[in-house]
Order: C-alpha cells, then structure tokens, then sequence
C-alpha cells in the first residue's frame, strides 16, 4: 500500500470540504483514546448523548484532549522511512512534464513548494529543470483527480516520481503548493503526521502502520499530532497556507540540514 503514498485531498472524501473530524462518533472515539493516553480510567470516562465526560460532569472536547498530549502549544510529531535521501547530494532537479506546465496553478504550486524547500537552507539546493548537474532528479507529472501521490527513497536518493491531480488547477496556489510540498516531503521520506490515526486530519482513517518502511520518529519533534498542525498531515485544512510549522521546519533540518 505504501510503496506509494496516495494522500491528500482525495483522502478527505469530499475534496478539502473540512478535513476535520466532524463525525460525532469519530471525535468521542478519538477523544476517549486521547483521554486513557492521557492518564484518564477508562472507567472514569463515558458518552451521553453525544458528548465525552470525565468524572460525570467534565465535558471534555476533542480539541483538549489533544492538548492534554502536547509537550507545548501548537506541536506535533514527524516520522520517517527507514531510508532517507543522501547529504552529499547538493542539487536535486525537479522536472515537470509538458502537460504539467500546461496547468497555470500546479505550475505555480512547484515553484512554491521548490521555494519552500530552498528557504531552509539544507544540503540540497532545489533546481526546476530541465537542468545540467543534477545530483537527483524528480519527475513532476499528472495524474486525474484532486489528490497527489509520490514515493519513499531509495538507494539515497529521493523517489523519482510526484504526481499531482490536474483537478487542483481550480485550486488555490496555496492549495497546489500545499500539495506539491506535502509529496516531495515523501519523496525524501516523511512519513504522514498522523500516520498512526489518519482523523486526525481527515474525516476518517486508522493506522497506516509501519508498512515495511519503517516509521521513525525524528528526534527534536513530539509524539502526537494536531490538526492543522504539520504540512505532512495526511489531510489538509480548508483553506491552507502552504507554508510549513514550525516543527515541519524542525523535521526537516533535522535530517538534511549540512
């Protein structure tokens, strides 16, 4: 299954009509496992008419029992694949199809998203191609839909391929760019934020699990994640910026900063 990591919009249902966990059943499911997590009895913990209580009258909301888990205001966690990409590679070429570029907004997204990368500061330096000196080269293609798709690396270098819906061309730039970031952060081995409860971010969704590439928790970053809270969720906001967290930056430099 995840040999590719299909994520995003498509993994939200109704494309980007708020990702969150509006499923009443859902969110007292999330928050009575945020709660035991927290350190909560089970048997101190119960469900009347639709609502989560702890010691009977403390009604308590999916939005704070996930701050109970947070080590701070506004973190969340990021795992990794086994394999990562190379330090010693210093100039990564990401070269879009024909039919790529024929899309205004997921052409402007890639410039965004390769801009995004590039702000950090990291080993690498991303290029859009056609380009000479490539140390790794990443092929930006189509695919129909409103979703994104992408890989893990391999042998030190980043996964070959992103393949972005031609639907999100009725997007925003910050969608695009959202989308595009969020699977070249896979192409160089993120795992989701939320990997191991995908409502989190998205209406449904339980644990991707490990799926023979490994889920490693990158030091520097905290163990639970938050709606909203990372580039790398496995379902966007409705609307996104883009841009990366804090933590995401954490993440990031924390694996290819030289």
């Amino acid at each position: 299954m995840f040999k590719k990591a299909a994520v995003l919009v498509v993994s939200c249902g109704a494309v980007l009509s708020g990702c969150g966990t509006d499923d009443p059943r859902i969110e007292n499911e999330q928050t009575v496992s945020n709660l035991v997590e927290a350190g909560f009895p089970a048997s101190d913990i119960r469900i009347f008419e639709d609502a989560v209580y702890v010691g009977n009258d403390a009604l308590v909301s999916l939005q704070a029992s996930q701050e109970m888990l947070q080590p701070g205001e506004g973190s969340q966690e990021h795992y990794r694949t086994t394999n990562v990409v190379s330090k010693s590679l210093t100039k990564i070429c990401i070269n879009p199809t024909s039919t790529f570029n024929s899309y205004a907004r997921l052409s402007e997204g890639l410039n965004l998203a390769i801009a995004n990368y590039n702000a950090l500061g990291l080993c690498f330096t991303m290029v859009r191609g056609p380009s000479t000196g490539c140390s790794a080269t990443i092929t930006a293609t189509t695919m129909p839909g409103v979703s994104g798709s992408s890989g893990f690396p391999s042998g030190g270098r980043p996964y070959g391929t992103i393949s972005i819906g031609t639907g999100l061309n009725s997007y925003s730039a910050d969608m695009n760019e959202y989308v595009i970031t969020h699977e070249l952060g896979h192409a160089f081995g993120l795992r989701h934020s939320d990997f191991y409860y995908q409502a989190v971010s998205c209406n449904t969704g339980g644990n991707e699990g490990t799926a023979g590439i490994g889920a490693i928790h990158i030091p520097g970053t905290p163990t639970t994640a938050t709606y909203g809270g990372s580039i790398m969720n496995a379902c966007p906001r409705n609307p996104e910026t883009g841009e990366f967290t804090s933590t995401d930056i954490i993440a990031l430099t924390s694996l290819y900063k030289c």
